[in-house]
């Protein structure tokens, strides 16, 4: 490849998905639009709309949705030249409400059982492909599709010396784990990485606590942990002189996780093994600010976008947890898994207040597009 290396690199599944013309039930939707969904590619393309290099990789049909895809995610300025296309699997596609996903009356349908995604292995994605990025992106989405998936995850979060700084977004989906197990890979997973983002509510859904320092005291390994949520607060734990801006943290830490075999039910725990954190955390707490939402979808791709943007550009964990409130609520107040970042001068602004202002921060439809004062109360249409 020619150019500079990315900043960032995603690896994940993408999909083609398609959203409803009117609320109702999918048995009453009359007609969809087709828009894109993918937590890997949703964070790329948000990055390389905030003005970072990025590149995704994942594997399409070599059919009309893998070409929409693909146009779509470059169309954001994403490098898509790593994705591979699949002659044999088709390019997974999804249908959905406009009900909040929290809600009984969401409904989603998923077709990609055997889609290319699903193909994704250790072979298929080598790690020499993906690790030229000052950050590789990674979720928990992929562990769940196939073993392959699976063990591509492990593949790539094996301790090397010069590895990446991996960014791991738990993302649980319980509906693909369909045989269990999530607890168990997600927390091996989560354990090996040096930057993790988990939601309160999928840590209590998982390991049994939805406390911060409780979730930090089951992930001791990472050097920043973000806990999203928890009693109206997003909270990062991160030791003395990691993460911001300087990768490979955690691949200097001894494991057996290099052997990499095959499948997660082959080595589970070995993460367990490597040493946890020695110095105290520096703990920061920042509470998100009041937003009028129109879309839920695409909320926590957002957040890690918005995080990710910051801590490459070297800010302070404040400044950094606010950029991912910031990212999450251009997508709360946007339909679709997509919406364009605020400006960067507007959101460096709003992440400057203090924090009275940023307690009386409000933030509607359209409010990416409009301008702030710093000495007033802020509250966008």
């Amino acid at each position: 490849m020619t150019g500079p290396p990315p900043e960032v690199v995603c690896v994940g599944e993408s999909m083609v998905t398609f959203l409803p013309s009117r609320p109702g039930r999918l048995a009453d939707v009359p007609a969809f639009t087709r828009a894109i969904g993918g937590a890997e590619s949703n964070v790329a393309c948000a990055l390389a709309a905030a003005g970072h290099r990025v590149r995704w990789v994942g594997r399409v049909g070599t059919d009309g949705f893998g070409d929409h895809l693909t146009d779509t995610i470059a169309a954001y300025g994403v490098d898509v030249g790593s994705v591979r296309r699949d002659p044999h699997r088709p390019t997974g596609v999804y249908f959905r409400t406009d009900a909040d996903r929290s809600t009984a009356a969401h409904e989603v349908v998923y077709y990609r059982a055997g889609s290319a995604a699903s193909a994704m292995s250790p072979r298929t994605v080598p790690y020499d492909t993906v690790a030229d990025g000052r950050i590789l992106h990674l979720t928990g989405i992929t562990a769940a599709l196939s073993d392959g998936c699976r063990a591509l995850l492990y593949d790539l979060t094996a301790p090397r010396p010069g590895r990446p700084l991996i960014s791991f977004d738990v993302n649980h989906r319980p509906a693909l784990w369909h045989a269990g197990g999530a607890a168990e890979v997600l927390l091996d997973l989560a354990r090996r990485a040096d930057l993790v983002l988990v939601g309160a509510d999928e840590a209590e859904r998982l390991w049994g606590t939805a406390d911060p320092a409780e979730v930090r005291a089951l992930l001791p390994e990472p050097a920043t942990l973000i806990v999203k949520g928890g009693e109206g607060l997003t909270t990062a734990f991160e030791r003395p002189g990691a993460a911001s801006g300087h990768p490979g943290t955690a691949s200097e830490r001894p494991g057996t996780a290099s052997e990499h075999p095959g499948t997660a039910s082959e080595h589970p725990g070995t993460a367990s093994e490597r040493p946890g954190r020695g110095a105290a955390d520096a703990v920061t707490s920042v509470p998100a600010p009041r937003v009028d939402v129109l879309a839920s979808v695409g909320a926590g791709d957002a957040f890690a976008a918005g995080f990710l943007s910051a801590t490459l550009r070297g800010l302070a964990p404040r400044a950094r947890l606010r950029h991912g409130h910031l990212a999450a609520a251009a997508a709360l107040t946007s339909p679709g898994d997509l919406a364009a970042p605020p400006r960067r001068a507007h959101a460096d602004l709003l992440a400057a207040l203090d924090d009275d202002a940023w307690g009386r921060l409000h933030l509607g439809p359209g409010w990416t597009s409009a301008g702030t004062e710093a000495d007033e109360e802020v509250r966008t249409p």
